[in-house]
């Protein structure tokens, strides 16, 4: 039995130091977020340095004062211990002071809170229809009339998977994309939906992460980036076998380069309508 345990207790150690060898190795910072991209992300990471720097300083602080008093107060010979009731100066004050930084910290964490959530997007931000399933996610963008078909929950089917109204003529021109494509530094309005189960919104460098439930529509989610690049939509809820899978790219470009897709794409809608209306004829 002894010679078991030891075995198991062996392999135990033997696959501890070989299994990192097969993991992926991390880019990046190791030990932080990684950079943000949007500016309600900016706001998030001031108010978690600050609470990041504040916990060490409180740290060394305690350490400080842990290691004088071992030191002050130790043993000696000569030296009888001493009873101290307490000092209702210094409770008073260590009572205080995180009393009022823990309500500058509420009032600041919901103050950003209500920045990202409950402020209206801008007139002008680009509305985004976002629809996810297993496993991944349909993006539909408003045609050449530049409004977006009214989408309902109720309506969504395997046939109509953004659950638009046949009779909106909003939606006539709208057209579907695999991808995020955003402008640059332009407020970005998320209508976030499912199709069948709970799945999630989440973007690390935006430090946004929103459930998408079925049966509701999500209409708070609304960002604004400040620079460009590619990123990854993922879903961080376990969804089904799939999960692991269900992710969509996500481009942050120019003004200019995103007029010209947007433009590519609006044309390519306009010709699809086009061919599809003598099939529709035909079959009348």
């Amino acid at each position: 039995m002894k010679s078991l345990l030891r075995a198991i207790l062996f392999l135990t150690w033997i696959t501890g130091f070989a299994m990192p060898a097969f993991a992926e190795e991390r880019s990046g910072n190791l030990y932080w977020a990684p950079p943000t991209v949007t500016v309600g992300g900016e706001k998030i990471d001031v108010l978690l340095g600050f609470i990041f720097w504040l916990t060490i300083a409180v740290f060394f602080a305690v350490q400080a004062v842990y290691i004088y008093y071992l030191i002050r107060y130790r043993r000696r010979p000569g030296h009888k211990a001493h009873y101290s009731h307490g000092n209702n100066t210094m409770e008073f004050w260590w009572t205080i002071i995180p009393t009022a930084i823990f309500l500058l910290l509420a009032v600041w964490s919901n103050r950003v809170w209500f920045d990202l959530t409950k402020s209206t997007p801008p007139p002008d931000a680009v509305t985004v229809d976002v629809v996810g399933y297993q496993f991944g996610w349909d993006i539909r963008y408003a045609g050449a009339d530049g409004q977006l078909g009214a989408g309902d929950v109720k309506r969504i089917s395997m046939e109509n998977k953004f659950g638009v109204d046949p009779a909106d003529p909003a939606a006539k021109d709208d057209f579907v994309s695999n991808e995020l494509v955003i402008p640059v530094g332009k407020a970005v309005h998320v209508l976030l939906r499912s199709r069948d189960v709970i799945h999630s919104f989440y973007v690390p460098q935006f430090r946004l992460y929103q459930d998408a439930v079925p049966g509701r529509t999500i209409k708070w989610v609304w960002f604004q980036t400040t620079r460009t690049g590619d990123f990854e939509l993922a879903c961080s809820q376990l969804c089904g076998t799939g999960h692991y899978n269900m992710k969509a790219k996500i481009r942050i470009v120019p003004q200019e380069e995103y007029d010209k897709w947007y433009a590519g794409k609006v044309a390519a809608a306009a010709s699809a309508a086009i061919s599809e209306k003598p099939a529709a004829i035909a079959a009348q």
